[in-house]
């Protein structure tokens, strides 16, 4: 008996091996060394810089044409590429944020940094698996890894109530993408990404295919946090530390849209002439249309009625799930591989420019609020912007950005994700559209509260402004030029994110 060759290929997944490997090393060293706070940061950012070159190194050497390997398990494309880019970015911007927060509140760092890496490892994962077993294994190790650093104050109950809350909430969530991946697999007979796209036309269980989806829809749904299943996020995120919201906020929500993405846009596509696929396409188009403008207008609203600056950012976080639902929905309902590569990294630059800009805002916040973000409510941020303008003006381009002013990378960002559900010409996507931009107007509100407080209303209280230490200065500084950049030069990035086929199309063909 032959076994047959399984591809293994260790090239594909370097950027993922040097990951986990820094991880260990970290948690290793941080037996024998717990005090070095320093060392082991900076072996995690060395770790995370090694494997943003090696990522370069691969695409590079694979001249944009997208690869395969163990048996079609995973893939390197422009999703993985655009994704995983997001992805180290936040890590690494987490790790200089996390600098204050770990002085003050005497943090673990050696468990903080290795609780990060292996998270990252996980969202790594998700988006070059081309397998769901793949991807669900990616989305374990990433939420166990997130469970446990929410919970890292662990002398704060409103903390201890934070993990306890996503855990639980969590676990129902990975139950019932599990329940929908074996559905799938049912119906098709495959749990690969790339076999389901081509089995898709005459499944042999049409209906069971849609309760799998249906599943997935809302696995997904709740690790986006998308409504109805965002219940869990404003508690979470207020109960969490500053730092550690700021990546749950942008990271985990990145890799989730990264394997949404895979899974509804290439793993069930249209297919012309093919009935039941496209009724299930028109299906899950039609389902993430309402779970889109709920979510928008859910998350605006609730947004507008906070006093809390972390609560307030939850809710929005909700909001940019919506916008960006906008644009996985476009990717799906685009006509040419070309368009749908160029929707699809629409999406990961959106995540990009949300992950930019709402990682400042919580280093601000990390900064001003002090010690178990005490000071987070919006009184507290009343006239720093005479105490402090340079802070004050920093976190007002944050807001501005989050709101869309042009010339910052909220505002490419979004006219990059709903461009393509705008030109399908279809009637339900243009609905949605319109929907997202009058919900971009009621975003105003809350965003510029913010910046109303802060430079229009009078301290009560004394305040002075905090010290910042050199890596947090430094992670302020590049949300802000990547602020700038990525609303002035974004077309540059998305042609290159853009310019491959997906693996599925290529295979298929």
């Amino acid at each position: 008996m032959q076994l047959a060759d399984p591809n293994v290929n260790l090239t594909i997944i370097l950027p993922e091996i040097i990951i986990a490997v820094a991880g260990v090393v970290v948690m290793l060293y941080d037996c024998f060394f717990p005090r070095n706070r320093v060392l082991t940061g900076a072996v995690s950012l060395i770790g995370i810089g090694l494997a943003g070159a090696a990522l370069a190194w691969i695409w590079s050497g694979a001249g944009g044409v997208p690869v395969t390997a163990w048996g079609g398990m995973v893939t390197h494309d422009n999703l993985r590429l655009g994704f995983t880019t997001v992805f180290l970015l936040v890590s690494a911007l987490t790790i200089l944020i996390s600098t204050v927060w770990v002085e003050q509140e005497d943090v673990a760092a050696g468990e903080f940094h290795a609780l990060l890496l292996f998270a990252t490892f996980g969202m790594m994962l998700m988006a070059v698996g081309n397998d769901m077993v793949v991807i669900f294994l990616g989305l374990e190790t990433l939420s166990i890894a997130t469970y446990v650093m929410a919970g890292l104050r662990k002398g704060d109950l409103r903390s201890n109530e934070s993990s306890m809350k996503y855990f639980v909430l969590g676990s129902l969530a990975s139950a019932f993408l599990l329940y929908g991946i074996a559905l799938v697999y049912g119906a098709t007979g495959s749990t690969n990404i790339t076999e389901i796209a081509a089995k898709i036309a005459d499944p042999n269980f049409p209906a069971l295919l849609l309760v799998g989806a249906a599943m997935l829809i809302v696995g997904f749904g709740f690790k986006i946090a998308a409504v109805p299943f965002h219940v869990w996020t404003p508690d979470v995120y207020e109960g969490a530390p500053a730092t550690i919201t700021g990546f749950m906020a942008t990271g985990p929500k990145a890799a989730a849209f990264a394997s949404f993405t895979r899974v509804f846009v290439i793993g069930f596509p249209f297919i012309a002439g093919a009935e039941a696929a496209g009724y299930l396409h028109q299906a899950w188009i039609t389902v993430m249309a309402v779970i889109a403008i709920l979510t928008m207008t859910v998350g605006n609203i609730a947004a507008i009625m906070q006093n809390n600056v972390k609560r307030m950012l939850a809710f929005s976080s909700i909001s940019h799930a919506g916008y960006t639902l906008v644009g996985l929905i476009g990717a799906g309902f685009a006509a040419t591989t070309a368009a749908r590569d160029e929707a699809v990294a629409a999406v990961a630059f959106y995540m990009l420019t949300y992950a930019v800009t709402t990682l400042g805002a919580f280093a601000l916040i990390t900064l001003l609020a002090q010690r178990n973000d005490r000071r987070a409510e919006f009184n507290d941020f009343n006239g720093i912007g005479t105490r402090s303008p340079v802070l004050a003006f920093t976190m007002a381009l944050f807001m501005l950005s989050l709101l869309g002013m042009p010339l910052t990378a909220g505002f490419i960002g979004k006219v990059l994700v709903f461009r393509p559900a705008l030109e399908a010409g279809n009637t339900l996507l243009t609905v949605v559209v319109v929907a997202a931009v009058l919900n971009t107007a009621i975003s105003a509100y809350y965003y510029l509260r913010l910046i109303v407080v802060m430079f229009f209303k009078e301290r009560t209280t004394s305040w002075t402004a905090p010290q910042i230490p050199a890596a947090v200065t430094a992670a302020i500084i590049i949300t802000v030029l990547g602020v700038f950049y990525l609303g002035i030069f974004g077309n540059g990035l998305i042609e290159k994110f853009s310019r491959s086929v997906t693996v599925a199309e290529a295979q298929v063909k």
